[in-house]
This record gives structure tokens, C-alpha cells and sequence, in this order.
């Protein structure tokens, strides 16, 4: 439940304020900003965790992460201009930071041995069936009734704040103080994974972020996201289990280029204006970008000592906040790419998420040296 209502603060406005920037007159190239302020904040954030951790303990440190990720968010009803946006933004990137952090951390230390990569998949699934309803779900309310009941939604972390405590309570995970050589040791033995993590999660940002300002009529962008969040859950669910059975050697390469296959698919929709094409291209995308998440983070687990799991975890996280948080950025800026001052013109979304593709394509050879 802590997750549920944790992920849902989150979710709901990661389709959805780039839009509503949008209202507001920010343009193609800086709407994504709003994403890009709170995960710059929360990879910011994030190495500092598990130092956290060990002072306050996993429930109170999650405890004021629910607090800060959700009690703001009734601000941004109240504003469309983008400076106050990116201040709430930030504020709310600390307490995304302890969520995904010590979320991750308890998933791994509590999981039986041999069964790792499963509860990775169940942690995922509530995840991802959570992004599937609220990231579209947002836009599509916030399209229909303004901006304010999209804020009460992102404020439903602080309602887990009593849950969180509870963790306190003889159920906190040893996070001993590493040392200097063997914290070092274990970025680096995460380092391939995270890479591969975070050129995934900017693929995924670009689309989550720039579809519904593409296509801001009718139903069609919450369509699309739905269709990938759905994948993305079943895809982040059942490879874990398989993970664990066959190992990830062969399924992170497959998955891998299951994504970029997607996401060019994605790409020639927008191009060819074809919703159907949209559509089935996203639920692909997001079965490869589900899988991915998972096999990553079951390797970058697996190459280090349980008692560098914290540090394991934190540079995932990094990985995957800061390649949302570039690809929310970097698809809007190369889409208006030679565009005229009236912002008409510019290479498109299109083929920023066909470069993307290609950038995912060349990256697939890494995938194998990562799940040695």
C-alpha cells in the first residue's frame, strides 16, 4: 500500500504537468522541464540515502519522503506559470528520492534467496499497474476538469505516512556503513547496468512526455500511455520469475532491442499520423522498457555484497530518474531543432524518438557484458 500510494503522486503528474506547463505557454522544448527539476532534485538526493538510512531508520526515512513527494502538490493548481512549477517540482524530488530508494532496498533484503528476481517483478508490477491508470488517467483528467483534482491525486503519498512508520517497528534492513574501497567497488560493479537503465528510461521519458503534446485531442494520448503502461507492468512482472529461472544472459539483450523495436514503431505512428500503429507500437515498447527495468536492477543486485544493496540501489535509481529526467528534456530539444522563432519548423517528436530508437539499437551489445 505504501508503494501504491507513493507511486501514485508520482505517476500522476508525469504525463500530465508537462501539459498543463503547456496551458501555460511553455513551449514543446521546455515543458518537460517540470520532470526534469524534480528528477534532477531526487538523483541529487538519492546517493545521500543511505547515510539517511542509518541515521533515521527505513520507516521514518520513507516516512518524510511520502511527506515531501505529496504535500505540495495542491500547489500546482494554483499556478501554470513554469518558475513556480519547477520550485514545487523540486521540493517534491527529495521525497521521490527516498521512495525509490529504500523501496527498492526493502525489496531485496526481505526477499527469500533464489526469488530475488520475482519479488523485483511483484515490486514492479505494483509499480507499473499503478502508472498504467494514473499516468493516463492524469492527463485525461486534467484535459477534462483542469488541474486540481490532478493535484489532490499527486498529494495520496502523504495518506501512507502512518504505514511508513510502521517499518520501524524491528523490520529495518541492515545498512551497515560501507567502506570507502567497497563503496567505490560497487558503482563500479553497477556502472553497465545503470547505463543501459538509464538510455531506457530516456527513450520512455521522451514518450510519456511529448505523446500528449503531440496529440493533446481526444483520447488518443491516454490511450497510448495506457497501452504502455500496461505492457510495461506485465513486461517489469513475468521476467522476473523467468529471470530466476533461466537467468538474464539472453533476456536483457532480447529486451533491450524489444524496447527500440518499439519505440521506432512509435516514431513512424507519429510520422504517419496512424493512431493504430501509435498504439500497438507503445504496448511493445513498453513490454521491452518493463523487462529492462527489472533485469537491471536484478544484475545490478547481484553484483555486489548485501551489504552495499543500499549503494546497488541508489545508482539504479540514479540511473533511472536521470535518464527520465534528460529524456524529458533532450527529445523536446532536438524535436524543435531548426525550428523558426515561432517555434514551426523543427526536426518534430517523431524522429527525436526515431533517434532514440537507434540510440537503444547501439547500446544492445552492452546488455550482454552487463548480465555476465
Amino acid at each position: 500500500m505504501v508503494t501504491l500510494l507513493g507511486f501514485t503522486g508520482f505517476a500522476a503528474t508525469l504525463g500530465s504537468l508537462p501539459w498543463w506547463a503547456a496551458q501555460g505557454g511553455a513551449s514543446v522544448s521546455t515543458a518537460g522541464l517540470v520532470t526534469t527539476a524534480m528528477l534532477v532534485s531526487t538523483v541529487a538526493t538519492q546517493a545521500t540515502v543511505p547515510a539517511v538510512v542509518r541515521r533515521l531508520g527505513s520507516g521514518r526515512g520513507l516516512a518524510i519522503g511520502l511527506l515531501a513527494l505529496g504535500a505540495p502538490c495542491p500547489l500546482y493548481a494554483l499556478f501554470t506559470d513554469l518558475g513556480p512549477l519547477l520550485a514545487i517540482s523540486a521540493v517534491r524530488g527529495v521525497g521521490f528520492a527516498l521512495l525509490t530508494v529504500i523501496g527498492s532496498t526493502l525489496t531485496r533484503m526481505l526477499a527469500p534467496p533464489g526469488r530475488h528476481g520475482e519479488a523485483a517483478g511483484l515490486y514492479g508490477l505494483m509499480i507499473g499497474a499503478t502508472a498504467m491508470v494514473v499516468v493516463p488517467g492524469a492527463v485525461a483528467l486534467g484535459q477534462a476538469f483542469g488541474y486540481g483534482p490532478v493535484a489532490v491525486l499527486a498529494s495520496l503519498p502523504v495518506l501512507a505516512v502512518p504505514m511508513a512508520l510502521k517499518l520501524s517497528d524491528g523490520r529495518d534492513v541492515d545498512v551497515a556503513e560501507p567502506s570507502g574501497i567497497g563503496h567505490r567497488q560497487a558503482v563500479l560493479r553497477v556502472l553497465v547496468p545503470s547505463l543501459l537503465l538509464l538510455v531506457v528510461t530516456l527513450a520512455g521519458s521522451g514518450l510519456v512526455t511529448f505523446v500528449p503534446i503531440e496529440r493533446p485531442a481526444g483520447l488518443l494520448a491516454a490511450t497510448v500511455l495506457l497501452a504502455f503502461g500496461v505492457a510495461s507492468a506485465v513486461g517489469r512482472w513475468r521476467v522476473g520469475a523467468l529471470a530466476d529461472r533461466i537467468g538474464t544472459r539472453m533476456l536483457l539483450p532480447v529486451s533491450l532491442a524489444t524496447t527500440a523495436a518499439g519505440l521506432a514503431a512509435v516514431a513512424v505512428g507519429l510520422a504517419a499520423g496512424s493512431s493504430a500503429v501509435l498504439v500497438a507500437a507503445a504496448a511493445v515498447c513498453g513490454l521491452g522498457y518493463g523487462a529492462v527495468q527489472n533485469l537491471t536492477l536484478v544484475v545490478a543486485f547481484a553484483r555486489v555484497d548485501p551489504v552495499d544493496v543500499p549503494t546497488a540501489s541508489a545508482a539504479w535509481n540514479i540511473a533511472f530518474d536521470a535518464g527520465t529526467a534528460v529524456g524529458a528534456v533532450a527529445v523536446g530539444a532536438v524535436a524543435a531543432m531548426g525550428a523558426d522563432p515561432g517555434g514551426d519548423g523543427g526536426l518534430g517528436v517523431a524522429v527525436a524518438l526515431g533517434l532514440c530508437a537507434v540510440l537503444l539499437a547501439l547500446v544492445v551489445p552492452l546488455s550482454t557484458r552487463a548480465a555476465q
